[in-house]
């Protein structure tokens, strides 16, 4: 590891016993006050520490979200996995969870988990591997839970690759997806990726009713065709309603919500 590094990193574990200022935090470091405030500011501008009004630090918002998303992104695995392993028992066809994850860009939708279908055609989607946002089912329903603003942001800075004749051609076409996913409280991809590959795709919810992740269920037109995958929506719907039920201690039961 880098001095740079080490020393910045050495800042928040003494934010993380209260404010300081600049002599402690130079103090804490062994380095010349100058030096210090060089780290501060790189911690300030990536929101991992705040300066307050009387010029002391504190750890920043930044930081405790990212360890609220970490934590999210762990748990709603390890709550998911049986119902993902039931919801391909029961249909037999390919189920993905993903979490969307910040970029420098804006934001990417990531595969954490897949339970591959017992048909012998596979997907070759890999946990890790980020989907392809302007269509794939999972990231609409995790951008439709977007502020308002915020989503007609993320559009207009997304690249809109023309996968297949009915990819999403533009941020205005997408926007509006964006709308009707967020009205439904389910998503689609019915060969926007690839041609031959359909998707049906529900949301989890987290303890304050946000989408923290998305469930779908995807297979070949070789093994069914999207109309008949799409009557296997209610199980997906279900599964995701059951999985955010466990992961935020509520009952379950009753109709899954809308986004």
């Amino acid at each position: 590891m880098s001095q740079t590094v080490d020393r910045a990193l050495s800042i928040l574990p003494l934010l993380a016993e209260g404010p300081a200022n600049l002599e402690q935090v130079a103090g804490h470091l062994g380095v010349h006050k100058s030096t210090a405030l060089r780290l501060l500011r790189t911690l300030h501008e990536h929101g991992l520490v705040h300066r307050r009004p009387d010029q002391r630090y504190r750890l920043g918002s930044r930081l405790f979200a990212l360890a609220q998303q970490a934590m999210e992104n762990l748990d709603v695995r390890e709550v998911a996995q049986p119902h993902l392993l039931e919801l391909n028992r029961r249909t037999g066809h390919t189920v993905h969870l993903a979490v969307r994850e910040e970029n420098d860009v804006a934001y990417d939708v990531t595969y954490i988990d897949k339970v591959d279908s017992r048909y012998p055609v596979r997907m070759y989607s890999r946990i890790g591997k980020p989907v392809a946002i302007t269509v794939a089912a999972v990231a609409k329903l995790l951008l439709a839970d977007l502020p308002e603003a915020e989503r007609r942001a993320v559009a207009g800075r997304l690249e809109y690759r023309r996968y297949t004749a009915r990819s999403t051609p533009n941020a205005t076409a997408f926007l509006a997806e964006l709308a009707k996913v967020r009205e439904q409280g389910w998503a689609t991809d019915f060969g926007g990726h690839e041609e031959s590959i359909n998707c049906v795709a529900a949301p989890i919810t987290g303890v304050d009713a946000r989408v923290i992740a998305a469930l779908s269920l995807s297979a070949p037109n070789v093994v069914v065709s999207a109309e008949q995958l799409l009557t296997l929506l209610p199980h997906v719907r279900r599964a995701a309603a059951d999985i955010s039920a466990e992961y935020a201690g509520r009952p379950r039961g009753g109709e899954p919500q809308p986004v």
